[in-house]
């Protein structure tokens, strides 16, 4: 018997999907068990893959992390496991940078089998009482906000400091310049100050809980009365899309409309992995592409809650049914999402970022004092100091 243990997040869209997949291989495959534990969504942020790895064969990882595990040796290059043609075809049926984001120097590391990025979510029906149609530029945000306050409604933001520096990386990239693409500062000074005026915006209209919500606890806020109407800027969740749970529905949409229209979302989602102590890693492998393949992706794990990361499903008539067109209606906008930085040095930087993105919203820190730490951070971390 082939004991295989797993680790992922503890939300139907992290373990529902993985355990039903666990349950289907192993009918076919009855010399293999397989066995899935959840961890927090923060631990899911906070633990590295270097420490998981100890204890499990099977991993399912952000995509940041990439870096320091390829680096420190943790983690089973899949494309000496894997056929190349495989490999071929998740490249191919990747939306946005999921695939690629999880290759590095060289090899893949993971398999997108969960994608996700920035999206809006909404509650058709109160946006109906307000007579409103869905924000499309951030002047219609401000003004669905101002709407909503005085009919004793809300906007909402996820703004746990995680995710207030998540959202710095898609109002930088939405504005036309994503972040970290020169080693001499974070984002420019023009651009950095347009960010952070908006942010504090954003905070100012959003209801007053939002800086202690991550995604999925506003989108149970949002699922389960009637205050919130809208939010520009969440991690999507598919589950909320869905009927049943006696929970109203939420309904995704894209990003309102920057630069270049509504694109520069950060990409996020989850990738699954080896662990280089498993004892078993053609057996695992063989199961991961068995996860990530387009038709269990299509059918196993979007059916068991999961939310797929190959584009055939987000592409899926039975998905979208089930879903109220989650996929096809932010397919564009994970397609030109923002990818973050993998260096090996990153992790650590992004942990401290939090920091600083979490002060300045909930202090009157100077907005070139942030821009300040932020340049002096990235920039030590590219040295590794």
């Amino acid at each position: 018997m082939i004991e295989l243990k797993g680790t992922t997040w503890d939300h139907p869209r992290g373990l529902g999907g993985l355990a039903a997949t666990a349950a289907a291989y192993q009918e076919h495959h009855p010399e293999v068990q397989i066995t899935w534990q959840a961890r927090s969504l923060q631990e899911f942020a906070d633990f590295s893959v270097e420490r998981l790895a100890e204890k499990y064969d099977l991993l399912v990882f952000d995509h940041p992390f990439i870096g320091a595990g390829a680096r420190s040796g943790c983690l089973v290059p899949l494309d000496e496991y894997l056929p190349a043609r495989f490999l071929a075809q998740q490249a191919a049926g990747s939306v946005g940078q999921s695939h690629v984001s999880y290759a590095f120097e060289g090899h893949q590391w993971a398999l997108a089998v969960d994608a996700a990025c920035h999206v809006s979510a909404y509650r058709p029906d109160l946006l109906a009482r307000l007579d409103h149609e869905l924000p499309r530029t951030w002047d219609e945000v401000r003004q669905l906000a101002r709407a909503a306050l005085k009919n004793g409604l809300s906007m909402a933001v996820p703004l746990i400091p995680v995710d207030a520096f998540m959202c710095i990386y898609s109002l930088c990239a939405n504005a036309g310049e994503p972040p970290c693409r020169t080693p001499d500062y974070f984002v420019s000074r023009r651009v950095g100050r347009h960010v952070l005026i908006l942010l504090r915006e954003l905070f100012a209209y959003s209801h007053p809980r939002s800086q202690t919500w991550n995604p999925p606890r506003m989108l149970d806020e949002m699922a389960s009365g009637d205050l919130l109407v809208y939010c520009p800027l969440t991690f999507g969740y598919s589950n909320y899309a869905r009927e049943g749970d006696g929970k109203r529905l939420v309904r995704f949409g894209a990003i309102p409309a920057g630069a270049d229209g509504p694109a520069g979302a950060i990409l996020g989602g989850a990738g699954l992995g080896i662990s280089s102590s498993c004892p078993h890693p053609q057996a695992a492998a063989q199961y991961a592409a068995y996860v990530a393949s387009p038709e269990i992706q299509s059918t196993v794990y979007v059916d068991g809650g999961g939310q797929p990361g190959h584009r055939s499903a987000w592409l899926d008539r039975h998905a979208n049914e089930i879903t109220h067109n989650f996929f096809s209606d932010t397919l564009e906008t994970i397609d030109h999402s923002y990818l973050r930085p993998r260096f090996a040095g990153y992790v650590k930087m992004q942990d401290e970022a939090f920091t600083i993105a979490s002060r300045f919203l909930t202090t009157n820190v100077n907005i070139d004092r942030t821009l300040d730490d932020l340049d002096k951070l990235y920039r030590a971390s590219l040295s590794g100091s």
